[in-house]
């Protein structure tokens, strides 16, 4: 055998062996965890995988930021390990999954209205009339009097406020109308979701906006859409919001008081939140004097029952981190971190896994 040759077969053993590519000293994954769902939690969740697979290097976890309405299909179709969704499955949507099913709350975010900073003053304060006015379709100018008397002092422009919204079905929509019902008779006689079972569960994850609305996919898409048009405001996530340097309003709260959007007023929003037994809490309109007016939790959708033990364990224990060691990444990724005793009840429903 030629020399080359020779080396060519001894290399080829070699990385049978011991693995062509393989880090040395990691070990492959033994457990595969699929996710999928809200686009509103997939940059933490991304970020969870990572730091969970660098203290648990046997299990790896995938996630597809998908948006809710999908994450919520493909959940209840039992594919893949865990599903992620922002507007939260009713018990009797969950009473529907063949292996039970059951969702924890594992974050919380802030949705904000954020706008193109170009041509507009920095810290705008927005009032909720104005801006449930622009939603329902109707022409607002940036230099309303509404915004200007908010607003004393700031040189607005005479345009029209130009609309960023979701075209998927989405979480986040649920969010942002499920807060525009609970604050407008109009809206909420309009468009809000007329299953609802009470007063704080009114959103819809899919409208056909009134209006010349401008359609994105998903959190960054609309972070990006408002960053490309001038006069434009739109929903979004704050982190996606954050990543593109967008202008974020101040909104009126129920107290009457203006409110920036950050980790701290969100977190005041969770410490008002009562949780129900299902753990489907809405806040649509959250009272407190420092409270910022929307806030939504991110569920995890898990199975009561995994065919494979081990996997039922790895589900339970990631998502557990996350409820623990994993809110110190919440603010980094532009979420919320969980008020103490909503972790406790999540943890509580987290033990509804069982192994077969």
């Amino acid at each position: 055998m030629k020399p080359a040759m020779f080396l060519a077969v001894v290399l080829a053993g070699m990385c049978l062996a011991v693995g062509c590519g393989r880090q040395p000293g990691v070990a492959d994954p033994q457990t595969k965890i699929e996710g999928a769902g809200s686009t509103f939690a997939a940059p933490l969740i991304d970020r969870w995988a990572k730091e969970y697979h660098k203290r648990n290097p046997q299990v790896a976890v995938t996630y597809e930021a998908v948006g809710s309405g999908e994450g919520e299909s493909r959940f209840l179709k039992e594919k893949g390990d865990f599903g992620g969704t922002d507007a939260g499955l009713s018990s009797a949507t969950l009473g529907t999954v063949a292996r039970g099913a059951v969702q924890v709350p594992i974050t919380a975010g802030i949705i904000v209205l954020a706008y193109n900073p170009e041509g507009l003053p920095a810290n705008l304060k927005l009032p909720r009339a104005v801006y449930a006015d622009a939603f329902l379709g109707k022409e607002v100018r940036w230099n309303d009097e509404r915004i200007q008397q908010a607003n004393p002092g700031k040189s607005l422009p005479d345009r029209p406020i130009a609309l960023i919204v979701r075209q998927d079905s989405s979480g986040t929509t649920y969010a942002f109308t499920n807060h525009l019902a609970a604050i407008s008779q109009e809206w909420r006689e309009r468009f809000g979701n007329k299953e609802a079972h009470g007063k704080t569960d009114l959103g819809v994850k899919n409208l056909d906006w009134p209006g010349a609305a401008m359609r994105e996919p998903g959190n960054s898409g609309v972070a990006s859409g408002i960053q490309r048009a001038p006069y434009s405001l739109g929903y979004v996530q704050y982190g996606a919001a954050r990543e593109v340097n967008l202008g974020m309003a101040a909104l009126e709260n129920k107290a009457g008081k203006y409110v920036q959007p950050s980790g701290t007023s969100g977190l005041e929003t969770l410490l008002n939140a009562e949780m129900p037994p299902d753990l489907r809490a809405y806040f649509p309109d959250p009272g407190g004097e420092y409270s910022y007016p929307i806030v939504t939790f991110t569920w995890a959708l898990v199975y009561r029952q995994y065919s494979d033990p081990t996997k039922a364990q790895a589900v339970k224990d990631f998502i557990g981190w996350c409820l623990t060691s994993g809110q110190d990444f919440s603010e980094g990724a532009g979420n919320v971190r969980l008020a103490p005793h909503v972790v406790r009840a999540a943890e509580k429903a987290l033990q509804a896994i069982q192994a077969p």
